[in-house]
Protein backbone atom coordinates (compact mmCIF):
# COMPACT_ATOMS: atom_id res chain seq x y z
CA UNK A 1 0.00 0.00 0.00
CA UNK A 2 1.51 3.00 -0.67
CA UNK A 3 -0.07 7.01 -1.25
CA UNK A 4 1.69 10.49 -1.99
CA UNK A 5 1.24 13.78 -0.36
CA UNK A 6 1.05 16.57 -1.90
CA UNK A 7 1.10 20.53 -0.32
CA UNK A 8 -0.92 22.93 -1.70
CA UNK A 9 1.63 25.67 -1.49
CA UNK A 10 2.53 28.48 0.56
CA UNK A 11 -1.10 30.47 0.84
CA UNK A 12 -2.52 27.64 3.35
CA UNK A 13 -2.32 24.45 4.55
CA UNK A 14 -4.22 22.08 1.75
CA UNK A 15 -2.93 18.67 1.07
CA UNK A 16 -3.91 16.59 -1.91
CA UNK A 17 -3.20 12.84 -1.52
CA UNK A 18 -3.12 10.39 -4.03
CA UNK A 19 -3.52 6.42 -3.51
CA UNK A 20 -1.98 3.58 -4.83
CA UNK A 21 -5.70 2.28 -6.10
CA UNK A 22 -5.68 5.44 -7.88
CA UNK A 23 -7.91 7.66 -5.43
CA UNK A 24 -7.83 11.92 -4.76
CA UNK A 25 -8.39 12.55 -1.12
CA UNK A 26 -7.89 16.41 0.43
CA UNK A 27 -7.03 17.53 3.39
CA UNK A 28 -6.83 20.73 5.20
CA UNK A 29 -6.48 23.11 8.13
CA UNK A 30 -8.48 25.60 10.27
CA UNK A 31 -7.69 29.26 9.52
CA UNK A 32 -6.21 29.19 12.86
CA UNK A 33 -3.57 26.63 11.94
CA UNK A 34 -2.78 28.38 8.51
CA UNK A 35 -5.35 26.72 6.90
CA UNK A 36 -8.17 27.67 4.71
CA UNK A 37 -11.06 25.22 5.98
CA UNK A 38 -11.59 23.78 2.29
CA UNK A 39 -11.60 19.86 3.11
CA UNK A 40 -11.31 17.74 6.35
CA UNK A 41 -8.34 17.73 8.76
CA UNK A 42 -6.03 14.58 8.95
CA UNK A 43 -7.19 13.63 12.08
CA UNK A 44 -10.81 13.65 10.69
CA UNK A 45 -9.65 11.58 7.98
CA UNK A 46 -7.91 8.89 10.07
CA UNK A 47 -11.65 8.88 12.13
CA UNK A 48 -12.99 8.59 9.05
CA UNK A 49 -11.09 5.86 8.56
CA UNK A 50 -11.92 3.86 11.66
CA UNK A 51 -15.60 4.37 11.04
CA UNK A 52 -15.28 2.91 7.29
CA UNK A 53 -13.31 0.08 8.13
CA UNK A 54 -15.83 -0.96 11.00
CA UNK A 55 -19.02 -0.23 9.05
CA UNK A 56 -17.03 -1.87 6.20
CA UNK A 57 -16.35 -5.17 8.03
CA UNK A 58 -20.14 -5.34 9.83
CA UNK A 59 -21.97 -4.88 6.40
CA UNK A 60 -19.75 -7.94 5.04
CA UNK A 61 -19.78 -10.25 8.19
CA UNK A 62 -23.67 -10.00 8.21
CA UNK A 63 -24.22 -10.63 4.10
CA UNK A 64 -21.59 -13.58 4.36
CA UNK A 65 -24.18 -14.69 7.37
CA UNK A 66 -26.84 -14.38 4.72
CA UNK A 67 -28.71 -11.80 6.50
CA UNK A 68 -30.98 -9.07 4.65
CA UNK A 69 -28.75 -5.65 5.76
CA UNK A 70 -30.16 -2.95 4.03
CA UNK A 71 -28.01 0.26 5.73
CA UNK A 72 -25.64 0.19 8.17
CA UNK A 73 -24.78 4.22 9.79
CA UNK A 74 -21.96 4.53 12.09
CA UNK A 75 -21.80 7.77 13.97
CA UNK A 76 -18.01 8.42 15.51
CA UNK A 77 -17.43 10.49 18.65
CA UNK A 78 -13.88 10.88 19.68
CA UNK A 79 -11.85 12.84 22.68
CA UNK A 80 -7.61 13.76 21.74
CA UNK A 81 -5.44 14.27 24.08
CA UNK A 82 -4.60 17.98 25.37
CA UNK A 83 -0.66 17.97 24.53
CA UNK A 84 0.80 17.28 21.63
CA UNK A 85 0.73 14.32 19.99
CA UNK A 86 -2.99 14.58 20.61
CA UNK A 87 -3.65 11.28 20.39
CA UNK A 88 -7.12 10.11 20.60
CA UNK A 89 -7.93 8.98 23.83
CA UNK A 90 -11.34 7.64 23.89
CA UNK A 91 -13.68 7.12 20.62
CA UNK A 92 -17.30 6.09 20.55
CA UNK A 93 -18.75 3.93 17.21
CA UNK A 94 -22.69 4.52 17.32
CA UNK A 95 -24.05 2.06 14.73
CA UNK A 96 -27.02 2.04 13.15
CA UNK A 97 -28.10 -1.16 11.24
CA UNK A 98 -31.33 -2.00 9.32
CA UNK A 99 -32.35 -4.80 7.60
CA UNK A 100 -35.22 -7.35 7.37
CA UNK A 101 -35.75 -9.82 10.38
CA UNK A 102 -32.04 -8.82 11.42
CA UNK A 103 -31.39 -10.20 14.57
CA UNK A 104 -29.90 -7.89 17.25
CA UNK A 105 -27.48 -10.75 18.14
CA UNK A 106 -26.11 -10.75 14.79
CA UNK A 107 -25.30 -7.38 14.26
CA UNK A 108 -23.61 -7.15 17.47
CA UNK A 109 -21.49 -9.92 16.78
CA UNK A 110 -20.76 -8.69 13.56
CA UNK A 111 -19.59 -5.32 15.33
CA UNK A 112 -17.26 -7.51 17.79
CA UNK A 113 -15.72 -8.93 14.98
CA UNK A 114 -15.00 -6.21 13.53
CA UNK A 115 -13.37 -4.83 16.74
CA UNK A 116 -11.49 -7.74 18.05
CA UNK A 117 -10.22 -9.50 14.62
CA UNK A 118 -11.18 -7.53 11.61
CA UNK A 119 -10.42 -3.96 11.31
CA UNK A 120 -6.94 -2.84 11.23
CA UNK A 121 -7.69 0.96 11.44
CA UNK A 122 -9.63 0.44 15.22
CA UNK A 123 -6.77 -2.01 16.18
CA UNK A 124 -4.07 1.04 15.44
CA UNK A 125 -6.17 3.62 17.51
CA UNK A 126 -7.11 1.10 20.79
CA UNK A 127 -3.48 1.37 21.34
CA UNK A 128 -3.81 5.25 22.71
CA UNK A 129 -7.98 4.81 22.81
CA UNK A 130 -10.65 3.49 24.87
CA UNK A 131 -13.02 2.15 22.18
CA UNK A 132 -16.35 1.77 22.81
CA UNK A 133 -19.30 0.37 20.52
CA UNK A 134 -23.41 1.09 20.69
CA UNK A 135 -25.43 -0.70 18.59
CA UNK A 136 -29.51 -0.21 17.28
CA UNK A 137 -30.84 -2.58 15.19
CA UNK A 138 -33.62 -0.91 12.84
CA UNK A 139 -36.23 -3.24 10.66
CA UNK A 140 -36.28 -2.14 7.54
CA UNK A 141 -40.06 -1.19 8.04
CA UNK A 142 -39.12 1.53 10.42
CA UNK A 143 -37.64 4.93 8.80
CA UNK A 144 -34.12 5.77 9.12
CA UNK A 145 -34.00 9.77 9.03
CA UNK A 146 -30.81 11.59 8.12
CA UNK A 147 -30.00 13.78 10.50
CA UNK A 148 -27.14 13.67 12.32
Amino acid sequence: MECTIDWGGPDGMLFVARTGSGHVAAMDGAPEGGGNNLAPRPMEMMLTGAGGCAAYDVVLILKRGRHAVTGCRVKLSAERAETDPKVFTRIHFDFKVSGRNLPQAAVERAVRLSHDKYCSASAILAKTADITHAVTVLDQAEPETSSQ
